[in-house]
């Protein structure tokens, strides 16, 4: 009597039961993960909102929506072409009208190819699990594939082939955050569908599966082998084919791009929901300057990309009335999309030597003047637990110099005397006085450092402050919607004659002579406040200016924190700044800054900042009345 081999019977009743589990614990998962299928497709997708950007005379910018659908350029079924419905079945579903949501044969088919291939060459989605793709968006993996396949069985069987090609062919996405053949007729032909030749139909058709690699701009070989190889797909004789393929596609001639994402997404963020409701809004932005900025800034960063700049910002603001009219941000070389995301404007960078107009601000508010002397001697002190020499940039020391030439110069060992006059916290609250919030920490954190622009901010808020000095002394928030300039309320951080004397200094080619030279890049035809900043290891550099009625700032580098090759202010950003205001003085009359009337006139020695004797080099200087040279000491108190 043969024995029965128990182990071999207990093994294989394990397998089965191991199996019964893992196919049990896969149909539940499926089931509980499955999501419904909406009872009505237009419904669901009805609660978009739709609202249109316009700049100050009122052409659109562009048009956000609070999520992804179309139902503004939606086209029911029976006005779509037929030729232009049979292009896509044919060429993303070719039994569209006979599975029930998913093509078996076309998933073999991809799953044998891929294996051939190694990767994933094909894939095999229906177009009932394209539309399920786009109402439940999931992480792409085989298990959203598998799920996606039950979902489209259950839309299959809630509605019919026609209504499915109709929401797919009105939601189906394109380049730009474009959804739908009739966004993307106007995007890429400026015209209405009913309008498009048989071959730009086509295009439509295969342009949804690459939009970036298929680009009819950039791309047109790929374009068309695309489209000829969908051609030799369609059911109709070799004489159509031929005049199909001899067709031309009428491209849309777009201006210069222009990207005001960023822009855009600071003012969603911050307009109230009463302005969201009403659909229109009308920016202060001017369309025609914006774009004439990003061609500059665009242009300097392509000139820079050789010494490791990749991106870069621009603001420009009319301080007349503190109305933002241009927010650029601009990229160069291969446009990273982790970085691409990311508002230059408002990211946060240490300015180095930009806050240096504000400190001296701060400083002749204590009590210093234009003609208090400072000592530029080399300058070593202890920080932390060892010892930290401060350098100027060219490492040159010039002794006893003026506050005029310290500022103009941009030197840094006067800076941090400055600060030391004043002290890191009381810098600190007046910055704050000034609508910088991002340097939050403690004093201590920044330490005298502060004075050279350790700490970090944005472009949006350094361009706010220097509006004051522009205001001469008046804080006013920067606005960015039609009108809300009338609301916002001014109220004075400085004294106009305080405002004056520093853009009377960073507007003076002879204060900065010593550092930059008698033919600097910052000397501009008209007269211009002009500040520059580097931070350390040229990982940002600054350039900042003011005339008689807008405030301009650059901001130049790598939004990853990696260092340029030695490019600084005056050598970067400071040739973009030069062309801006060029553009902006163009075709009107430009007036000197605003110089307050209260200021006075002296003598004053130039080696000792004292009144002006016959035993001593003369020069002019402008005090705030009663701080004049009256024989005592101009030698900046040590602290």
């Amino acid at each position: 009597m043969p024995s029965l081999n128990i182990s071999g019977l207990f093994n294989k009743k394990t397998v089965l039961v191991v199996c019964a589990l893992i196919v049990a614990a896969l149909c539940g998962a499926t089931i509980i993960s499955i999501k419904p299928i909406p009872d009505d497709l237009l419904t669901y997708i009805s609660v978009t909102k739709k609202n249109t950007y316009l700049d100050r005379y009122g052409k659109r910018l562009n048009v956000t929506y609070d999520n992804q659908w179309n139902i503004y350029d939606f086209v029911k079924i029976h006005e779509i072409p037929e030729f232009l419905q049979n292009a896509f079945i044919i060429s993303e579903d070719k039994r569209f009208y006979t599975h029930g949501g998913v093509d078996w044969l076309a998933r073999l088919g991809a799953v044998r190819q891929n294996i051939i291939a190694g990767e994933v060459v094909r894939g095999a989605s229906t177009i009932s699990e394209q539309v399920v793709r786009m109402l439940h968006p999931r992480p792409r993996s085989f298990w959203s594939r598998w799920l996606e396949g039950f979902e489209a069985l259950l839309l299959e069987k809630k509605f019919s082939k026609v209504e499915i090609l109709e929401f797919y062919l009105n939601q189906v996405p394109y380049k730009a955050r474009r959804r739908g053949i009739a966004q993307a007729a106007s995007y890429y032909f400026d015209r209405d569908i009913s309008t498009l030749n048989k071959k730009e139909m086509l295009a439509l058709a295969v342009l949804v599966r690459s939009p970036k690699w298929l680009d009819p701009q950039r791309q047109v070989s790929k374009l068309d082998k695309s489209i000829n190889y969908l051609i030799r797909r369609l059911n109709i004789d070799s004489a159509k084919a031929a005049e199909i393929s001899k067709q031309e596609l009428v491209l849309h001639q777009a201006g210069i791009e222009y990207n005001l994402s960023h822009f855009i997404g600071y003012a969603q963020s911050r307009l109230n929901p009463d302005m969201l409701d009403s659909g229109l809004i009308h920016t202060t932005i001017d369309l025609e300057l914006q774009l004439k900025a990003q061609k500059i800034l665009d242009n300097r960063l392509e000139r820079l990309k050789k010494f490791h700049v990749t991106n870069g910002a621009l603001l420009i603001v009319d301080h007349e009335t503190n109305e933002i009219i241009s927010w650029v941000v601009g990229y160069a070389g291969k446009k990273d999309k982790q970085f691409n995301k990311i508002d230059a404007v408002t990211a946060q960078r240490q300015p180095g030597s930009a806050l240096k107009p504000l400190l001296y601000a701060n400083a002749i508010r204590k009590g210093w003047t234009a003609a208090t002397m400072l000592d530029d001697s080399p300058l070593e002190e202890s920080v932390g637990l060892g010892m930290h020499t401060y350098h100027n940039y060219s490492r040159d020391h010039y002794g006893l110099i003026s506050l005029r030439e310290a500022l103009g110069n941009s030197l840094n060992i006067p800076a941090v005397k400055a600060i030391q006059y004043i002290g890191p916290n009381e810098f600190l609250s007046f910055l704050y006085d000034l609508g910088i919030e991002s340097l939050s920490g403690h004093p201590n954190v920044y330490g005298d450092g502060l004075a050279l622009g350790n700490g970090e901010l944005t472009l949006f808020e350094l361009v706010q402050a220097y509006t004051v000095l522009a205001r001469m002394g008046d804080f006013k928030p920067l606005s960015f919607i039609e009108g809300e300039h009338l609301r916002n309320e001014s109220h004075r951080v400085l004294s106009e004659d305080i405002a004056s004397l520093i853009a009377d200094i960073i507007s003076d080619p002879g204060a900065r002579e010593k550092e930059f030279g008698w033919d600097s890049i910052l000397n501009l035809p008209y007269q211009t406040a002009v500040k520059t900043g580097t931070s350390s290891d040229y990982r940002d550099a600054w350039a900042l200016g003011f005339n008689d009625r807008y405030t301009v700032g650059i901001w130049v580098g790598n939004l990853d924190y990696s260092g340029m090759n030695e490019v600084t202010g005056s050598s970067g950003p400071a040739v973009a700044l030069r062309s801006i205001f060029n553009e902006l003085n163009r075709n009107r009359e430009v007036r000197p800054i605003y110089f307050s009337k209260n200021l006075v006139k002296q003598r004053v020695c130039i080696e000792t900042g004292l009144a002006a004797s016959a035993d001593c080099e003369p020069r002019d200087e402008w005090f705030i009345p009663g701080t004049g040279p009256d024989g005592m000491a101009a030698l900046a108190q040590e602290v």
